[in-house]
């Protein structure tokens, strides 16, 4: 019997993304309900994540999954037939996992700090955002992906992030340095996993402008 996959999904969700990249790059089939995360909350989203009541939820015959990490992690171990997203390595492995958690907490929660906030009162989180981003250029060195000469973890943890970057900058009124993450984005968007699952730059803003109103910072 064929497995039942379904993500519950918000098509701009750096989160989701990451999940949908992994599924592509596993050659999964699934399928997505998508989350009105603005207005009301479905009764699906509520019931399979009722800690965080957040998406990506992944469902497997039935089972849900919460939070996008361990879902990549998840999918990764039980379609074990394409290649490993995660080094097999421990240490590398560790490794993966810990600047996956960087990017969710030094990137995102920070820049969440900036583009939800008012104008003119995030300078200290610009300031880290830019040596945070810098650090990860540091990283990646001069590696095509973070994990080397493959596409995998870190990768799939960082590139939906990128389509919001030109967002931050414009909402906090700063720039961001990092030529090498250009060069190492354009080589993740030539993988179709990547291509057909990342946000449009138009959107993302079009999204901020319109949830800054609505929490009412503009």
């Amino acid at each position: 019997m064929a497995d039942e996959v379904v993500l519950v999904n918000f098509n701009l969700s750096m989160f989701c993304i990451r999940v949908r990249i992994a599924l592509e790059e596993k050659g999964v089939k699934y399928e997505i309900k998508e989350e009105d995360l603005v207005n009301t909350k479905s009764a699906l989203l509520l019931q399979m994540n009722p800690v965080h009541k957040k998406v990506p939820v992944f469902i497997h015959n039935g089972k849900p999954i919460s939070e996008s990490l361990i879902i990549v992690e998840y999918i990764d171990e039980v379609w074990k037939d394409k290649a490993p997203l995660l080094p097999t390595d421990p240490y590398q492995r560790a490794q993966a996992r810990f600047w996956a958690d960087f990017v969710n907490n030094k990137v995102h929660e920070v820049a969440k700090r900036i583009w939800t906030g008012k104008v003119g009162e995030h300078e200290a989180e610009k300031k880290e955002l830019i040596e945070n981003v810098k650090q990860l250029e540091e990283v990646l060195g001069d590696k095509p992906y973070f994990g080397g000469e493959t596409f995998g973890f870190v990768d799939i943890a960082l590139i939906p992030f990128y389509k919001w970057f030109s967002s931050y900058e414009k909402v906090g009124n700063f720039k961001l340095h990092y030529p090498k993450l250009i060069g190492w984005a354009n080589r993740c968007l030539e993988r179709e996993s990547v291509s057909k699952s990342v946000s449009d730059e138009k959107d993302v803003y079009e999204f901020v402008l319109m949830y800054r109103k609505l929490i009412g910072v503009d």
